[in-house]
């Protein structure tokens, strides 16, 4: 089982439109509703799957009630942690040449006593879970150093912990050991406070995380691949992808991916990178199932390519 943990979870909309002009009324062609946030995703991801998982989540208000009703629907399990705030819901416009733009709202501001049961709902699922996926952003209320906090506690319950997050929150939670830190190339340059040009500087970005704390770094370098860095060695994997419908949770299914297959190695690796590839495929934040991966696609091999510049460097 695989269990996650959104410290802000959403409840996404998502509107199709022709083209986004300001100032205008706009008649949207289509419109979706989805239960949002990183760890959910992985959650639907693992789902997707045919997995069990455990959605760990604060929830309150109409928005909350809606996201728990929307991940029953797709047999997901939930454990919510009430809140008195409202959870919040975000705004998706897609536009018919493929340009996506998001509002994302703040999300509600826990209380102490709200953050500590978040805590202990963890904890008290922690020892049924394979691994425990901590994802997202934290919503107003929570120090930088909550992952940290839960990375101690979690493996002080024997469980091991894969962390998606950024900035202070990612820096702080490296001094508890994180099994698997999951940044993207934007993240990775930012924790190393430098740009990234190339394949072999994403490796040396990834290998000082490592030597802060995270015992091993799966990068995701957008449609260049994913690398993967660990006591055992690194290896670097890539896909082809005949078409990008939509990016929107391709890294969370990378994740779970990734986790799915034992969160350990170069075939863990190539599980990552055949979901990341087929989420890419698929409209919106829909989830791959088994029958969308083309594993015969993915390439990973030890032999990185250190020279190689990135499609998209980060400067």
């Amino acid at each position: 089982m695989i269990l996650t943990v959104t410290p802000n979870p959403s409840l996404d909309r998502t509107y199709e439109v022709p083209a986004l002009e300001r100032g205008e009324v706009i008649r949207a062609d289509g419109e979706r509703m989805d239960p949002g946030g990183k760890g959910v995703n992985v959650s639907r991801a693992v789902a997707a799957a045919g997995r069990r998982t455990l959605a760990v989540l604060p929830l309150g208000g109409a928005p909350g009630a809606l996201v728990a009703d929307l991940l029953d629907a797709q047999g997901i399990e939930v454990a919510p942690v009430p809140v008195a705030g409202a959870t919040r819901s975000n705004i998706a416009l897609a536009e018919a040449d493929g340009v996506l733009t998001k509002i994302n709202a703040p999300g509600p501001e826990l209380s102490a006593a709200e953050q500590e049961l978040l805590l202990d709902t963890v904890r008290s699922h922690s020892r049924a879970a394979d691994w425990i996926a901590c994802c997202g952003s934290l919503p107003r209320g929570l120090a930088p150093s909550w992952y940290a906090d839960l990375v101690t506690r979690a493996h002080a319950a024997g469980a091991r912990i894969a962390l998606d997050t950024s900035g202070r929150a990612l820096l702080e939670a490296l001094r508890a050991r994180p099994d698997v830190v999951k940044p993207n190339a934007e993240e990775l340059a930012e924790a190393v406070g430098r740009p990234l040009a190339t394949v072999g500087d994403a490796l040396k970005a990834a290998e000082e995380l490592r030597a802060l704390g995270a015992r091993t770094v799966l990068a995701s370098l957008g449609a260049d691949g994913q690398l993967l860095v660990a006591d055992a060695g690194a290896w670097f994997g890539s896909a082809r992808v005949p078409a990008v419908r939509s990016n929107v949770g391709a890294g969370d299914a990378s994740l779970a991916g990734f986790l799915i297959a034992g969160g350990t190695g170069p075939e863990a690796l190539a599980s990552a990178v055949a979901h990341g590839a087929a989420a890419v495929g698929l409209p919106g934040s829909v989830m791959p199932t088994p029958a969308d991966l083309d594993p015969a696609a993915v390439t990973v091999t030890a032999d990185i390519p250190l020279d190689r510049e990135l499609t998209e460097p980060v400067r």
